[in-house]
């Protein structure tokens, strides 16, 4: 393997966001991979026809660093409707808030899920958001999302519980509105002013289109790290290589690994989605179903195809279904539950469902309590030589994994330059 300037351990969005800068800035880099495939935790496999993203993942199109570096329209994005479904009472409510048109606002005006005042406040909490620079907005103090949402915005205990927390719940992986108020702010003004969206062919598009900015022999696959050192790493082969300098990045518990033990520990939610194969229906519709009761496995359900066609084959639809965590029980009795809680949300047509595939994604996300986030972007550089970047080291989104990999380059080609002087 010819001798490059960085060694990158990873390939996900970080480690290729950092080799594209490296190579912007003149620096020569070779990324090691253990997978056979780029993206990390951004992959999509195709199964039997079908689109299947490793976990269920939405890509938010107002991203301040996926402007920056993505051709967002060449990825084709297939957009969510704003809002949600939430299941509550024996039947879907709609949410959205007043400024989605009027009859879709006086409709769910008065549903049980919030107070009519409720309504107003998440129009009210979208304007001022919308209206708030980015820099501004995470650099605010970092307390729980929880007391935002009663005491700053004053929601009802009804709006937090059936709408909130579920919602919330389902893009931080955790129920207890912990989560830090900084990093809420920033998604919900994330999703206000983009919504959410699919690439037409899988979130496998966004890691692929960074990768094809960099030469083919760039990536090394099927090739696990099991050592970092300053200057070298050493493969799961028994091959050491060296380089100038090494940037680890991976998720934060095998970054923490390869460090030897070395910093804080970083733990992680994991996330549970279960893919079926159903027979497309005329009503299916591109958005959100919550579960706002709280009684049931399932946490929200989307149909994939109806926002992203291509995700299914002709005539077929695709459902996920996620779960908050990993169950301790096998798939069958999982299987079991979720069909029985989605057979009222969408009838007894769920028992002839077909089971594609069921992803547990233990380290999905990491933890973003409010004192995990107190630094909104954490150091990237261990010491001159030795580097780490990824969502653990930013905040816990593609947008965060991104802006960590550019930032990594940034020290690196700082730390070369000095010390050619």
């Amino acid at each position: 393997m010819p001798q490059a300037d960085v060694l990158i351990v990873g390939a996900g969005l970080a480690g290729l966001c950092c080799a594209r800068r490296l190579r912007q800035c003149g620096v020569s880099v070779q990324i090691l991979e253990a997978a056979n495939g780029v993206g990390g935790r951004v992959r999509t496999d195709v199964v039997n026809g079908f689109r299947l993203d490793r976990g269920f993942q939405v890509y938010l199109p107002a991203y301040p660093e996926g402007r920056r570096v993505l051709d967002l329209p060449a990825l084709d994005l297939r957009p969510f409707k704003q809002g949600a479904l939430i299941w509550y009472g024996g039947r879907f409510r709609r949410v959205t808030d007043p400024s989605e048109g009027l009859l879709t606002a006086a409709m769910g005006l008065f549903n049980p899920i919030g107070t009519p005042f409720d309504k107003l406040r998440v129009a009210r909490l979208k304007w001022k958001l919308l209206n708030t620079p980015w820099e501004k907005l995470t650099a605010g103090a970092s307390g729980l999302t929880l007391d935002e949402l009663r005491t700053t915005w004053g929601f009802s205990e009804k709006m937090i519980e059936r709408f909130f927390r579920p919602w919330l719940g389902g893009i931080f992986l955790d129920k207890s509105l912990t989560t830090s108020s900084r990093f809420f702010r920033f998604v919900f003004r994330s999703f206000a002013e983009g919504g959410a969206a699919l690439p037409a062919r899988g979130m496998q598009a966004i890691p692929d289109q960074i990768a094809s900015s960099l030469p083919p022999d760039c990536v090394r696959l099927n090739t696990p790290v099991e050592l970092v050192g300053l200057g070298e790493v050493r493969i799961a082969a028994g091959e050491q290589v060296r380089s100038r300098a090494v940037v680890i990045a991976t998720d934060g518990p095998t970054a923490h690994k390869l460090l030897g033990g070395e910093g804080p520990a970083v733990s992680c939610h994991g996330g549970t989605t279960l893919y079926y194969s159903a027979v497309r229906s005329l009503r299916d519709e591109a958005i959100l179903m919550v579960d706002g009761e709280g009684t049931g496995i399932v946490n929200h359900a989307a149909i994939l195809s109806a926002a992203a066609p291509d995700y299914a084959p002709t005539g077929r639809a695709l459902i996920s279904a996620t779960v908050i965590g990993i169950p301790a029980f096998a798939n069958p009795e999982l299987d079991r539950q979720v069909r029985e809680q989605l057979r009222n949300w969408f009838g007894p047509s769920v028992a002839a469902w077909e089971l594609l595939r069921v992803d547990r994604i233990a380290h999905a996300l990491p933890d973003q309590s409010a004192s995990q986030l107190d630094e909104w972007q954490q150091p990237v550089r261990v010491r001159p030589g030795l580097y780490v970047c990824g969502d653990a080291r930013d905040q816990a989104s593609i947008d965060g994994a991104m802006s960590s990999g550019f930032r990594a380059a940034q020290a690196v080609a700082e730390d070369l330059a000095a010390s050619r002087v």
